[in-house]
């Protein structure tokens, strides 16, 4: 690619020796109006009939009520398209003279949104640039969209798409200018660039603002252009790093809906590397917890916060009952303690025997042969703050 020339307000790049072929549509406008049907869009977008009857198709299809759902609820939402592994790490490992910043971190990542999760220094944004090729791990292995991430790393930039958590713009342009400005350089010609531009800011919400220069933008709309800069050549795989920092709430839950909308509706894999828990109960499928450059936990959310613990109260009628009630529940896999409040806590340690159907009947039918009244049967979920601390604990977050 030969340097660019900026005349004023005009970018023009050229690319030597290749061509590009315009990939399949990717319509963000008639996203952006699914999504948020009152918005305005720019002075230079023209939408035929036909994109606003497929705009009106695509909003009936959207379903209002989606991000209120429970994770159970949505989990079957992805229609008949299988979920594929997009990264698979063997033992990699990264040192800088005598320290370890990443050990033996092994890991399948899918097209699924995978959050990544960690204290300070636990080694996200160095697996981050390792996956990018801009560090070069010091052991193991690794593929991204099936290619080498030591020996492909320019193709693995053109086909992903990636968020920094520090700003990234280039003083003196304006927002159309910068996401215009990524598109060409990932090959798309001038014009293309421009439309593409124009059609991703739509769908990120800056309107009339993208004609002013990026240095006058609130945080959060300096965010949005990231992410639309991101997005702008359609990428097979996003890597979020912090994306919601700066946002107010409303465009926090505004993004993450972008985020979820892409994954779902055109198989755009995701990670999103947040300290926000809220954003990963909301928008995540799988999570993977990294401490003092380990991987501490990767499960699906769904399986971390499954089910383990009940809370249980009989009516006091005589000792022996109750006594006879805790003998008869004490089983292989399950353990009784005593609440402070007097009340039982039933807990499945580890045990695939006794899903949430198995103790419920094990709890009623011993009721029933010991006498026992109950007058409290309820289920607790552990919350994603305490698996987190859970899975970090004990550690030292050294590095950086």
């Amino acid at each position: 690619m030969a340097p660019g020339r900026h005349n004023g307000r005009s970018l023009d790049w050229r690319f030597h020796g290749r061509s590009w072929k315009t990939p399949n549509p990717f319509n963000l406008q008639i996203r952006e109006a699914a999504l948020n049907p009152d918005s305005t869009r720019s002075q230079n977008s023209a939408v035929s009939s036909e994109d606003q009857n497929s705009a009106a198709a695509t909003r009936a299809k959207l379903d209002p009520q989606f991000y209120s759902k429970s994770k159970s609820d949505r989990s079957g939402e992805r229609g008949a398209r299988p979920v594929q592994t997009v990264i698979d790490l063997q033992a990699l490992g990264k040192k800088i003279k005598s320290k370890s910043i990443l050990t033996d971190v092994t890991l399948q990542i899918s097209n699924r949104v995978t959050g990544l999760l960690g204290p300070n220094g636990a080694g996200k944004s160095t697996l981050i640039k390792i996956l990018l090729g801009l560090v070069r791990p010091s052991a193991g292995t690794g593929k991204l969209l099936n290619h080498d991430i030591r020996r492909d790393k320019l193709k693995i930039r053109q086909l992903v798409g990636y968020t920094p958590e520090d700003d990234c713009y280039i003083d003196g342009l304006t927002g159309i200018e910068m996401v215009q400005m990524s598109g060409q350089f990932f090959g798309l010609p001038g014009r293309e660039a421009l439309r593409r531009a124009h059609e991703v800011l739509d769908f990120c919400g800056i309107k009339q603002e993208r004609y002013r220069e990026i240095s006058g933008y609130s945080t959060g709309m300096r965010q949005q252009v990231k992410f639309a800069s991101a997005i702008v050549h359609n990428p097979q795989f996003l890597i979020l790093d912090e994306p919601t920092t700066g946002l107010d709430p409303e465009e926090r839950e505004r993004l993450l809906r972008r985020v979820r909308f892409l994954n779902r509706q055109f198989d755009m894999g995701v990670m999103l590397s947040t300290h926000i828990l809220p954003d990963v109960q909301l928008v995540c499928d799988d999570v993977i917890v990294l401490a003092e450059g380990r991987v501490r936990a990767h499960q699906s959310l769904a399986s971390l916060q499954n089910v383990n613990h009940w809370r249980l109260q009989i009516m006091e009628v005589n000792s022996s009952i109750s006594t006879l009630f805790a003998q008869q529940l004490r089983q292989p896999g399950l353990r009784i303690e005593v609440a402070i409040d007097g009340s039982w806590e039933l807990i499945v340690e580890n045990d695939t025997r006794w899903g949430k159907d198995q103790v419920a009947e094990l709890v009623w039918r011993t009721a029933a042969a010991s006498n026992a009244t109950i007058t409290c049967f309820s289920p607790s979920q552990e919350s994603l703050e305490a698996i987190f601390l859970k899975a970090i604990g004990g550690t030292n977050h050294a590095h950086s």
